[in-house]
């Protein structure tokens, strides 16, 4: 199933998540790396009259953050049309939409804004901080089905190897480049799983805003996967007691096993349409 832009702008709620599969060499090492065909993810903030919004994060800069009126780098609030053909035109990948059912409540939007309020403007990891994160990170499972039809490859120690090189190789090639265009090293916000957590389809949940303020409050710098994750928990609908690194955006593909609290699901993914700038 495929629809448009405008339809999918249309259809997108607070909570909805938007992943995006790129092609470039990054990309790709990153999609293997994780096992799994996405190296990005968002999550769509609807408010009232206004327009819709992405929440994520990124290392360019190319649009205002909605938050603070400036060009930023790090965990941005950006006008979510803008920020899908961005993604789509600028960085060549392409998107898909998963919608949250049931849709979220004015209490999880209150959760939202109070995260927005707490994260916007976090710095994105530096290089070091990213290889770091990736050496920590357990290697993925077997068995992760690509969109449409692409097998993810099970993880070796190899890997790290070749994803420190490029990441090297982007940090010495792109110190000129990266201004409001963004840079070739974007896809690298998708940062690795951290050590696991107490894994399950339920947690308690009565601790998830306590567990979400201090995950918040704690980090210094964070990648696209960790921004949807820690507003995740403090909309109660991932369990607490998990590391916010211990999420890549693969977690949230339909290939994964993610289980949301409450009763929650995550549709299939819907292919977006993205015209041509």
């Amino acid at each position: 199933m495929s629809i448009s832009l405008d339809e999918a702008v249309e259809l997108t709620r607070t909570g909805d998540l938007w992943v995006f599969r790129g092609r470039s060499v990054p990309d790709r090492a990153i999609q293997l790396t994780t096992n799994s065909p996405v190296n990005h993810v968002g999550m769509a903030v609807v408010l009232d009259d206004m327009p819709p919004l992405m929440w994520h994060a990124e290392l360019g800069r190319s649009l205002p953050d909605m938050w603070t009126g400036t060009h930023q780098r790090g965990v941005q609030l950006h006008d979510l049309r803008d920020a899908v053909c961005v993604w789509a035109n600028r960085y060549g990948q392409r998107g898909w939409l998963r919608q949250l059912e049931p849709p979220a409540d004015a209490a999880m939007e209150e959760a939202v804004l109070r995260t927005v309020a707490r994260l916007d403007g976090t710095p994105f990891p530096s290089t070091a901080q990213l290889a770091w994160r990736w050496a920590r990170g357990r290697l993925p499972r077997p068995g992760r089905l690509g969109l449409g039809g692409l097998r993810g490859r099970t993880g070796d120690r190899s890997q790290f190897g070749i994803l420190s090189r490029i990441i090297d190789r982007g940090e010495a090639g792109s110190q000129g480049r990266a201004g409001d265009t963004g840079d070739t090293r974007q896809a690298g916000d998708t940062g690795a799983r951290g050590e696991t957590g107490a894994r399950g389809d339920t947690g308690d949940t009565s601790r998830t805003g306590d567990t979400s303020r201090e995950n918040a409050a704690a980090l210094e710098t964070a990648y696209c996967a960790e921004v949807v994750a820690v507003t995740y928990e403090a909309m109660g609908l991932l369990p607490a007691g998990r590391r916010p690194n211990w999420y890549d955006p693969g977690r949230f593909w339909s290939g994964d096993d993610l289980a949301l609290s409450g009763g929650a699901q995550l549709g299939a993914e819907i292919e977006v349409r993205i015209p041509p700038r």
